[in-house]
């Protein structure tokens, strides 16, 4: 793998060693377990090596183990079907021999048709809004080792150490902070990347308890992509979790591009566990 000083797009390159057999890196980074939209993105890119005219419109995933970032992923990917309009591919990620995330993702050859959205709701500017990091200054809270290669600007940020229950809804503006180009397929496995970061959060608004008695981690995740965008450029993820029991918080999640179009929409369950300190 060549590295360039763009980490999105380093995740993005992975290394053929066989047919439909691909290895993935993890930035080193701090964490015990690999970001599992990292693995979303890889497995998405790994699906889309094996496609030639089409693009992804929808794919389902499910995180089975932790991934360890110290050690390389191996991404198998399986041939379903190549039918006269789609394309559907499976794709499994291992570890030391044992799978660690599966994804099956249908592709489709472009093709015009009847067309409606929701609306975008109204929001402030991204450049009115101050992002993670700055949040994380503002709040005194340690900055990071390192920056994400996605950035993240809340709307209506949940502050640490806040105690106030809010509704559990949440919208973010987020985008890569370096380009990764105009190719499509390219830009949808860098949304996928970022599409994980902030979906959790919105099941988690209406129970504040402290960072260090939560247990959480996404279950699984599924995007729908309906129109192309450009990454680089600012998107509005509006999000929101209309149930959570059983130790899970459900999430839905509606990303529009900066003119307003509806381009993704994204599901995902995650474990929300409160276990008390001591």
């Amino acid at each position: 793998m060549t590295e360039t000083d763009n980490e999105l797009v380093d995740i993005l390159n992975l290394e053929q060693i066989d047919l439909d057999l691909y290895r993935g890196f993890t930035p080193a980074r701090e964490g015990r377990r690999i970001y599992g939209g990292q693995v979303v993105a890889q497995a998405l890119t790994a699906a889309y090596r094996t496609i030639e005219g089409r693009l992804c419109h929808s794919m389902h995933a499910y995180f089975i183990r932790p991934g360890d970032p110290s050690m390389p992923i191996l991404f198998q990917v399986d041939r379903a079907r190549d039918g006269g309009s789609f394309s559907v591919r499976r794709v499994v990620a291992i570890q030391n021999g044992k799978q660690i995330f599966n994804l099956a993702a249908s592709f489709q050859v472009p093709e015009e048709g009847f067309e409606h959205q929701d609306e975008a709701p109204a929001a402030p500017p991204p450049e009115d809004l101050l992002n993670e990091e700055q949040l994380r200054e503002a709040d005194g809270v340690p900055p990071r080792d390192r920056e994400w290669p996605v950035e993240v600007r809340p709307i209506d940020p949940q502050r640490h150490g806040q105690t106030e229950a809010m509704a559990p809804l949440y919208n973010v503006w987020f985008r890569a902070r370096q380009s990764v180009g105009t190719d499509v397929a390219v830009n949808q496995c860098a949304l996928a990347y970022g599409s994980d970061m902030s979906l959790l959060d919105a099941s988690l608004r209406p129970h504040p308890v402290p960072h260090g008695e939560l247990q959480v981690a996404s279950l699984d995740h599924a995007l729908w992509f309906h129109r192309p965008s450009d990454f680089s450029d600012w998107h509005l993820y509006v999000q929101d979790s209309p149930s959570a029991s059983g130790g899970r918080g459900f999430n839905r999640g509606s990303i529009f591009d900066r003119q307003g179009r509806l381009v993704a929409s994204a599901t995902q369950e995650a474990l929300i566990r409160h276990r008390p300190a001591g």
